[in-house]
């Protein structure tokens, strides 16, 4: 290129700077005099109104509702929250989760005495309908308050309907605690939740289960142990998840001989899965468990029980 084309493309690239940073102030101006800019009045957190959200929430249609709440959460609207309330007891899930996240953020109107929190305690310790009970029990694990532990121990032990029982052990877990109040099980006997893992009801034991594996403080491998003898499989399956998660190694020769004898293959798979992880306890030997993970890679009906206990074997001959 000579001299004249070297001339022209500079200031060519020199136009499109200045061109450039023209428009990143005139965009950074525009920015600062409009942060909403483009971004459509429906969508944007600060200017929902009350009016707007109540409106919203009257109509009944789900979706709008969540997008509504969600918009506004930055909204401070105490004619809202007796509007919002009703909804932890709709019909449709995500009404209550959405509406139960919204009204936590709201701390005037909503956990002072007789304002909603107290209200839902109420329901769910003494309302007749399970439905509603179980729905207070949803939304006091949705508030992730700590308050809320006490009477969600007492549902998960003593409600007299099953779907209540299994709601408060599900709140439990979303709130990080198993009915005691941060203490964990003592010598004085297991856990309002550990409780449940004995529960008549297949379905309780198994939420319990469930929300024990949530807790990061849980670690009663005695009462939960128990689960590899229930009746239920789908109950031992997600018991032996939550042995697995814990690393309990002391409870190895009972998920050995689930893995050697359960009816269930996939309860079978996870026991095999779960002995890879948690290695042996205290009275179990390496060398014997692996033989015994060996026999189960040649000898199971299911192959992919077979896989899962060879891998368990190799991982725990390393």
């Amino acid at each position: 290129m000579n001299a004249q084309g070297i001339r022209k493309l500079g200031s060519s690239l020199l136009g499109a700077v200045t061109l450039t940073a023209g428009l990143a102030v005139a965009v950074s101006a525009s920015a600062d005099v409009k942060p909403y800019g483009a971004v459509p009045a429906d969508q944007a957190e600060a200017i929902t109104t009350p009016d707007h959200l109540m409106s919203v929430v009257r109509s009944g249609a789900p979706t709008a509702i969540w997008q509504a709440l969600e918009h506004a959460e930055v909204v401070e609207c105490l004619e809202c929250i007796p509007v919002v309330a009703p909804l932890l007891y709709d019909g449709n899930a995500r009404n209550r989760e959405i509406a139960a996240w919204w009204l936590r953020r709201r701390i005037l109107g909503v956990f002072g005495p007789g304002q909603v929190y107290s209200q839902t305690v109420t329901t769910l310790e003494s309302d007749a309908n399970p439905t509603k009970r179980a729905y207070a029990a949803s939304a006091l694990g949705e508030f992730l308050v700590s308050k809320g532990i006490a009477p969600l121990a007492k549902a998960v032990t003593g409600d007299t309907d099953p779907g209540v029982r299994a709601a408060a052990a599900a709140a439990l877990g979303r709130i990080n605690d198993d009915g005691t109040g941060g203490l964990g099980h003592t010598a004085g006997g297991p856990s309002p939740l550990a409780q449940a893992f004995a529960d008549p009801v297949s379905t309780v034991r198994s939420a319990a289960y469930v929300a024990a594996g949530k807790i990061n403080s849980f670690t009663d491998v005695a009462s939960a142990v128990a689960v590899t003898g229930d009746p239920d499989p789908i109950v031992r399956r997600v018991g032996i998840e939550l042995l697995d998660s814990m690393g309990a190694s002391d409870a190895t020769p009972a998920l050995l001989k689930v893995a050697q004898t359960d009816s269930d293959d996939e309860v079978r798979l996870v026991a095999c899965h779960a002995l890879g992880d948690v290695g042996v306890g205290s009275t179990t030997n390496v060398s014997d468990l692996v033989t015994a993970l060996n026999e189960i890679a040649q000898n199971d009906a299911n192959t992919q029980v077979q896989d899962q206990a060879r891998i368990a074997a190799v991982r725990l001959s390393r």
